[in-house]
């Protein structure tokens, strides 16, 4: 078959069973993140069949993808309110980091990965998955409730943290000396503060300059610019997944919830690709070995997950229930998980093994994250009602 041919058939087959997965996660009340990488374990290195004609459009695919969950992620949060999250969040914030990012280096270097594999492996199980929380939060009604804010402020750290990892992962894994690290490092942090001024004082000359009430041209200007500004930010070694966060950081107001709108099915399309790409060049046969770790992490970093969320609402004077509910909201992980394990695996300086443990890692916290959620509470209410439970302390207001 005539190689153009071939890729748009298996492209078109592709997507369309992504729409069929997509619906069945909706269907059963799950991410569909799961389902798209199993879908790409399916029909790729050792799969049942595997796809070659579509091989560098997934790539290219899958970066823009990510370029634009990040973009989004960015859209999502103006300055202020990541300047203030951060304020509030940093000690439960600097604690998740420890609690979560330890379970997953020790893992590598018991593994023998080295340290580059733990701190791959250490950023994969420390961020929380912020579109399953956040989706999870709305599905379950809980948008008002008073651990809701504590849960995003955490998210926001995490967010904000993954700026200043990436770069140096990135520098890690392209094998640069130590004096080329810190100039990597500096750069991105000098990039992010940069951002930052000009979103706190000029976000809305930012706005201004891609909005516009044509759609088509409203679009062209944000998706083209995220695009540049991710190419620039990834010449400079600071990864175009944050470039493309801090842009979204610095457009705000109407702009901003008028690019989430234009750019949702877009970013939901890419998305969805990148994640099968990722499953396409991990062979299933390599996940057996490695499903022991994965289940002991995925049991070690819930737990941790939900002593940080526990924690950091306690001291907001938010009762029990709430303080489990906070916790469980944080457990999924998966789209800066993945984007990690696929930057080192495609960089070659960890083992094959670590894009299977991670896949499989993925795959449990995605599904255990919101099913963590959504039963949480009841389990909690039945061991506090019964026999020889301690007595349920009132609901105090936050400290001021």
């Amino acid at each position: 078959m005539d190689p153009l041919a071939l890729a748009l058939v298996e492209l078109g087959a592709v997507v369309f069973c992504l729409g069929l997965l997509a619906r069945l996660a909706g269907r059963i009340g799950m991410s569909p993140i799961p389902l798209y990488l199993v879908g790409g374990l399916a029909f790729g290195a050792g799969g049942f069949v595997k796809l070659d004609g579509m091989h560098e459009f997934a790539h290219l695919s899958g970066e823009i993808g990510v370029i634009l969950l990040l973009l989004m992620l960015g859209l999502e949060y103006t300055a202020s309110e990541l300047v203030t999250g951060l304020r509030r969040s940093w000690q439960a914030g600097v604690l998740d980091f420890v609690l979560n990012f330890l379970p997953g280096a020790g893992i590598a270097v018991l593994l023998g990965w080295g340290l580059v594999g733990a701190i791959v492996m250490g950023g994969v199980t420390y961020i929380s998955s912020s579109g399953i929380a956040a989706k999870v939060i709305t599905d379950l009604g809980r948008i008002g409730n008073r651990e809701t804010p504590v849960v995003l402020s955490i998210l926001v750290f995490e967010d904000l943290a993954m700026a200043v990892y990436l770069p140096i992962l990135t520098a890690i894994l392209a094998g640069v000396g130590f004096l080329g690290g810190l100039q990597t490092v500096g750069i991105a942090l000098a990039v992010v503060t940069v951002v930052l001024v000009i979103a706190l004082k000029h976000g809305h000359r930012v706005s201004q300059a891609v909005h516009s009430e044509n759609s088509e041209v409203f679009l062209l200007n944000v998706l083209g610019l995220a695009l540049l500004v991710a190419g620039i930010a990834s010449a400079l070694q600071v990864s175009a997944a944050v470039g493309a966060f801090m842009l979204g950081i610095a457009i705000s107001g109407a702009t901003a919830h008028n690019a989430t709108r234009i750019l949702e099915p877009l970013r939901d399309l890419f998305a969805a690709i990148f994640f099968v790409a990722f499953g396409l060049n991990t062979d299933p046969t390599s996940i057996p070995p490695v499903l022991g770790w994965a289940l002991i992490l995925a049991v070690l970093t819930a737990a941790t997950k939900i002593v940080t969320g526990f924690w950091a609402a306690q001291r907001a004077g938010i009762a029990v229930p709430g303080r489990f509910r906070a916790g469980a909201a944080l457990i999924a992980r998966g789209e800066f998980s993945i984007v990690i394990a696929g930057l080192a695996v495609a960089s070659g300086a960890v083992p094959d093994e670590l894009a299977a443990l991670a896949t499989a890692y993925v795959l449990i916290m995605a599904i255990l994250g919101p099913l963590a959620a959504r039963f949480v509470e009841p389990v909690v209410k039945a061991l506090r009602k019964a026999p020889g439970a301690p007595p349920r302390t009132p609901e105090r207001a936050p400290a001021a």
